[in-house]
């Protein structure tokens, strides 16, 4: 079975510098072992990632037992929906790669929220409404 996006498409690689995804693969593949829904491909900010470490989610200090190398502002990272949702809600969001975002995210966020963060636009435009 093929995992999709938030547009309906295939679910594109969200970043493998460092490697991301809650199964390391480099996708935000968010199947229902994943509890967290680890499924919105983030591009880090430094107000994001303080806004995510003032909230108790440290997503800078390394974890070598969890294979978490710490982030920097421009990594691209699979972030549990919730949790970016509260970013978004204090105005600390990070942009959104729509293309690899897996649709699991629309539990959490409505598409027309992401939307507003996305820093990739599809070949075919129309998908974004």
């Amino acid at each position: 079975m093929t995992e999709r996006n938030v547009l309906g498409q295939a679910l594109e690689e969200c970043g493998v510098d460092p490697v991301t995804g809650y199964y390391r693969t480099g996708r935000c593949i968010a199947d229902p072992l994943d509890a967290g829904n680890h499924s919105i491909c983030a591009v880090m900010t430094a107000e994001f990632l303080a806004h995510q470490q003032a909230t108790g989610n440290d997503l800078v200090t390394p974890r070598p037992e969890w294979q978490f190398p710490g982030l920097r502002p421009g990594d691209r990272w699979c972030v549990v929906a919730a949790r970016w949702l509260l970013s978004h809600e204090a105005g600390a969001a990070a942009p959104v790669v729509l293309a690899a975002t897996h649709e699991r995210a629309l539990e959490v966020v409505p598409l027309e929220v992401l939307r507003r963060y996305a820093v990739d636009i599809p070949d075919d435009a129309s998908s974004l409404g």
